[in-house]
């Protein structure tokens, strides 16, 4: 039996990992059979189906078939549903007129009430929005559904908000939290997501204080699949923030938490976000989170507001959500320090360590992640080198992504082995303090730094335990090794996978370090077992089967469409045109419009707003069309208290989506449009970018500007509109099976550029 034990403890570890992947949400048949009083994940479909028929964005007309849909819905429920419209331009100049959809459950008590929150339009102009975010608009119409059907009264009164226009700026949050008046009597808030058509959906907070309350009030509801972790909210803290709920914590001090999943990430803001296309398993994730929520929550005093006390957690398999509080944390440092110079003390009393050999046991610790992390650097620029027309994919994830994630686990595994291998005549004993050190300073430099990821330092404890079992050579038993890798491969293991999901693969390096630090951690086991040639060889074999598999799904299809996009540009002051395209590598679809690519010198045509900066590629002459030029009136330009004042009225003159304003590196003093200041701080930092009003029902534009007295204003306006492949005066073919409309970007449109000078 002994000889059969490195096996049996590698199949264990198979186990250990597959569980990672396997018991972080429920299946996509969850509560399918439930009763009328359970969440039933078929039920929460059928809304996201009827809501993701057409594009649903804000001025185009799926979005008010979908706010139908959703006031018949709640009235369904026994809810008594209102508008709220206005215009609001946010903090990012993206102005828009808002129509967001609220109801009210009058509960028994008269503490603070509970906000249900996800937002209704879908990213313009060809996004479905079945994931983002018809998902988290089905999964609160379903678990309230549930929730009502027991017939119980809540203690704290629930408020419903679908808001509008967060896909242009969080414009709908915004006129709520600063508008209406049941915002006061919001106490906390759950926001619905979703970034991507699948995989788990994680839990990360908005709070301006603390996380104790948060977590603790999160756990006393005890959902069945948690998926948090103190290092997101650490992150998450850190970086700029865009979901609903950041409008909520800033400008109306109200916490909450956000549930959203990322797999997928191809899918997000495409054409491809359909309801066919959303995993039922995500959405039932999402519902395993709000119903439990919403029995805890919606009957108990809501979490404080102002607790400025933190925990560190994490989810762990089988076991749920793992927390403890932040003043633990150099105290649980120092003693794994203490406990590994214990270690080396006791290994040098057994005379099983050596300073000589400890020394060369660093060699293969530094070889190795210094290679990996090289690769993980650098392998997105090479790939972009071989497929440029991952380029166009704007995400930064291809249909393939996740070959290329497992490959890069793969090969970094590989390099791990192969490397240690070479320094066989070092015992593993000597080769571990070098590992140790490695973690020992990633957990001090996180907990000074990032402390939400100070639960780093428990599979540490394990990786020591693992230390002192392997200075006992004669006793060392593989399996005791294998059972003290499991607390790293239920911690590590999802990082490998979610952060390029999340980021992009220009973070394959997250993949190549977080493989490389996971072997330090399980190397007691690995040189327990004497097998590095075979599994290097192994995991180079899969890392060669991997990138060959995504090699042979790197082309395009029905099923993985090429992104393409043509716009057509008209100056209506030089009476010029010009086909543009945002295409690295331009499609059978839109080729033939780039025979003679050259005209318009890029310089004079700007970035119009988009989330990743894109610019035009490509920019070819075109012929000129007639298209009802805009109508601008000067209303007003007087002086007064030594700043000119100009008012300002723009005016299409045919249907429109877009206009998009800017002007001559001037200083404006205050600027106000349709009646809504823009704020001091984004007027400080917008360089040569006005605003862009993303239009409803062919709305006129009405500026009111202060300038500086003497102040020469110009004003470049870009007015789009999505017909392009439906103006009479054109015959754009629609697109062959193969391709999709990019996403994130000016697509499919007609613009008219038109200058104005006020002297």
């Amino acid at each position: 039996m002994k000889r059969y034990l490195p096996l049996l403890s590698l199949f264990l570890l198979l186990l250990a990992f597959l569980a990672v992947f396997h018991t972080r949400m429920p299946s996509e048949s969850y509560g399918n059979s439930a009763s009328e009083t359970e969440f039933s994940t078929a039920r929460a479909l059928q809304h996201v189906k009827a809501m993701s028929k057409e594009p649903h964005a804000v001025g185009f007309p799926a979005h008010e078939e979908v706010r139908s849909y959703l006031l018949q819905q709640l009235e369904a429920l026994g809810m008594q549903p209102v508008l709220q419209q206005g215009y609001t331009a946010g903090d990012s100049g993206n102005l828009s007129r808002a129509t967001n959809i609220i109801a009210r459950l009058e509960g028994s008590g008269d503490g603070q009430a509970l906000l249900l929150l996800s937002h209704y339009d879908s990213n313009p102009h060809s996004s479905l929005g079945a994931s983002d975010a018809a998902s988290g608009v089905a999964a609160i119409l379903e678990s309230l559904r549930a929730y009502l059907g027991t017939g119980n009264i809540p203690g704290n009164d629930i408020i419903v908000l679908f808001t509008d226009a967060e896909e242009l700026g969080l414009n709908g949050a915004d006129l709520f939290v600063n508008q209406h008046p049941w915002a006061k009597d919001v106490g906390l808030a759950l926001n619905f997501e979703a970034r991507g058509s699948g995989g788990p959906s994680y839990m990360f907070l908005e709070t301006n204080g603390g996380n104790r309350s948060l977590i603790e009030g999160f756990m006393q509801a005890d959902p069945g699949y948690p998926a948090a972790n103190s290092l997101a909210y650490s992150v998450y803290k850190l970086l700029p923030n865009d979901t609903d709920l950041t409008v909520f914590r800033e400008d109306g001090g109200i916490q909450g938490y956000n549930f959203a999943f990322i797999d997928d990430h191809f899918n997000y803001h495409t054409a491809l976000d359909r309801y066919d296309r959303l995993d039922p398993a995500s959405l039932a994730h999402q519902g395993s989170y709000l119903l439990p929520l919403l029995y805890h929550l919606g009957n108990s005093e809501l979490p404080a507001l102002g607790d400025d006390r933190d925990l560190v957690y994490m989810n762990i398999p089988f076991l749920g959500l793992i927390t403890y509080p932040y003043s633990w944390i150099w105290s649980m440092f120092v003693i794994a320090v203490l406990i590994f110079t214990a270690l080396l003390w006791y290994g040098f009393h057994k005379k099983v360590l050596s300073w000589g050999a400890i020394a060369k046991g660093f060699l293969p610790a530094l070889i190795s992640l210094v290679i990996n992390i090289a690769t993980g650097y650098f392998i997105w620029s090479f790939l972009l080198l071989l497929y440029p027309d991952y380029r166009d994919i704007l995400q930064g994830f291809p249909y393939n992504g996740y070959w290329y994630i497992g490959s890069m686990a793969a090969l970094a595994s590989a390099v791990c082995f192969g490397v240690y291998a070479q320094f066989d005549k070092i015992s593993v004993a000597n080769k571990l303090p070098a590992a140790i050190l490695v973690w020992l300073l990633l957990c001090g430099a996180l907990s000074y730094f990032l402390a939400g990821a100070a639960f780093f330092v428990l599979p540490v404890y394990a990786l020591l335990a693992g230390f002192f079992v392997v200075l006992h050579p004669k006793e060392s038993d593989p399996l005791v090794l294998a059972l003290l890798c499991i607390p790293a491969i239920w911690i590590l293991t999802p990082f490998i996978e979610a952060l390029p999901v999340g980021l992009g693969l220009k973070m394959l390096v997250t993949t190549t370090l977080f493989t490389s630090l996971l072997f330090y951690l399980m190397l007691p086991f690995f040189g327990s077992i004497r097998l590095s040639r075979k599994l290097a060889f192994l995991a180079f074999i899969l890392f060669l089967g991997m990138m060959t598999s995504a090699h042979f799904r790197s082309g395009y299809s029905e099923e993985q469409p090429h992104p393409s996009s043509l716009v057509y540009l008209l100056d209506a002051d030089s009476e010029k045109a010009y086909w543009a395209s945002y295409n690295h590598r331009l499609s059978p679809w839109n080729s033939s419009y780039f025979q003679k690519e050259q005209g318009k010198d890029q310089d004079d045509i700007p970035v119009f707003r988009s989330k990743y900066n894109s610019t035009f590629s490509k920019i070819a002459t075109a012929p000129v069309k007639k298209l009802a030029v805009p109508q601008v009136e000067k209303l007003k330009d007087t002086m007064v208290g030594g700043e000119r004042i100009l008012k300002i009225l723009y005016r299409p003159q045919r249907a429109v989506n877009r206009l998009d304003i800017y002007t001559n590196p001037i200083r404006l003093n205050s600027a106000k449009v349709n009646g809504v200041t823009l704020e001091k701080e984004y007027l400080g930092k917008r360089g040569n970018r006005l605003l862009t009003h993303y239009i409803s029902e062919n709305d006129v534009t009405q500026l009111e500007l202060s300038l500086p007295a003497n102040t020469v204003l110009e004003l470049s306006f870009f007015e789009s509109a999505n017909d392009l492949l439906s103006h009479p005066e054109f015959s754009v073919p629609s697109r062959p099976e193969n391709e999709i409309p990019m996403p994130f970007v000016i697509n499919d449109a007609t613009v008219i550029m038109k200058k104005v000078r006020y002297e």
